[in-house]
């Protein structure tokens, strides 16, 4: 096992914490353009929704290579990998309606919120991860709503739309905390 040094976790808290407010503003952005959209599962929509993933991934990318030796790393890769499945998935579910798209963003927010309740908890010594933890919990719970709400008898994206919100405020609330975890 890595120990990391006090510089190694200064500099790792740092990347977090600039990696964090991207995400924070990807996330906003995107729901702010995607709530203009969502009404009808349109071409926008639906590029909308596979990129949503697709910028996880690039973010666990760069996350993992900035995190190497806090534990984490594999687990970031894991998510890659979901969040790529995940892209693949809505692709296809776009051309079948909001239902499908429900459900494959539902498991996709049900697995990626595990793996962020993982990478959270290991790196809970670097300060500032409480938010993830507790979002990537929330993740679970939503997604399982996704996934029921897909059988409802007027399926809509907003929820879906909505769950991007709380997530970037849970990254702006981690950069804010790493940034004070730094500084001490």
């Amino acid at each position: 096992m890595t120990t990391l040094t006090t510089s190694g976790i200064e500099a790792t808290a740092s990347a977090l914490r600039r990696l964090y407010f991207v995400r924070f503003a990807f996330a906003i952005a995107w729901a702010l353009v995607m709530f203009t959209t969502a009404e009808h599962l349109g071409p926008l929509a639906r590029t909308l929704l596979v990129l949503y993933p697709l910028f996880d991934v690039a973010a666990a990318v760069v996350d993992a290579r900035g995190s190497r030796g806090t534990g984490s790393p594999a687990l970031l890769y894991v998510n890659v990998a979901v969040s790529l499945l995940a892209a693949a998935g809505l692709v296809f579910a776009g051309a079948d309606g909001i239902p499908a798209v429900l459900r494959v963003w539902g498991a996709w927010a049900v697995v990626a919120g595990l793996v962020q309740l993982a990478v959270g908890i290991t790196r809970r010594g670097m300060g500032g991860q409480w938010p993830m933890i507790i979002s990537g919990g929330i993740s679970v719970l939503a997604g399982g709503s996704f996934i029921a709400g897909a059988a409802a008898d007027d399926p809509a994206l907003t929820n879906a739309i909505g769950y991007a919100i709380p997530g970037a405020v849970f990254f702006l609330i981690s950069a804010v905390r790493l940034g004070r975890a730094a500084k001490e």
